[in-house]
């Protein structure tokens, strides 16, 4: 039986160290590699979409990276209890013609006992944003470490 370390129930440390993983994993780019955390079942609603399961979410995963370009985020624990942790996230991309936005938003993460994600709740807003006003400048992956979290970004 495959695990996704940390497991729950979280503490502030282990959450924290989720939260960063995710962030990680969704840097890549990368949606079967990503879609490795969640449970084959695994609810999700991401703004107004509603699906079910790792193949919906491989297949939601590649169409969202095809569409939203130079793709960069950013995501901090909120809260956590048990099982769930919440977190809040802030992602820069541009679409096709070259506009730029900063995509803000909430999670409402639910785990199983291996740890892996059963259900995603992500309410998101997109807001243009000029290539000058950009904060998320690191070369394609991982945020590195030094980088600014969104509280010191004041976002």
């Amino acid at each position: 039986m495959d695990t996704r370390p940390p497991l729950p129930p979280f503490t502030f440390e282990t959450a924290t160290q989720k939260v960063r993983s995710a962030e990680n994993a969704w840097n890549t780019r990368e949606p079967a590699r990503v879609a490795l955390a969640y449970t084959q079942d695994s609810r999700w609603r991401n703004r107004s979409e509603f699906f079910t399961g790792r193949e919906a979410i491989t297949a939601f995963l590649t169409r969202k990276w095809e569409r939203e370009l130079d793709y960069r985020l950013i995501k901090e624990l909120w809260a956590f209890s048990g099982h769930r942790i919440a977190v809040r996230f802030c992602y820069e991309w541009h679409d096709g013609a070259g506009q730029w936005y900063r995509s803000h938003g909430n999670e409402q993460w639910e785990f199983d006992e291996r740890g892996l994600m059963r259900r995603r709740e992500a309410s998101i807003n997109d807001v243009p944003i000029s290539p000058e006003d950009r904060l998320f400048l690191w070369a394609a992956g991982p945020r590195p470490e030094d980088h600014p979290r969104l509280t010191e970004l004041g976002l």
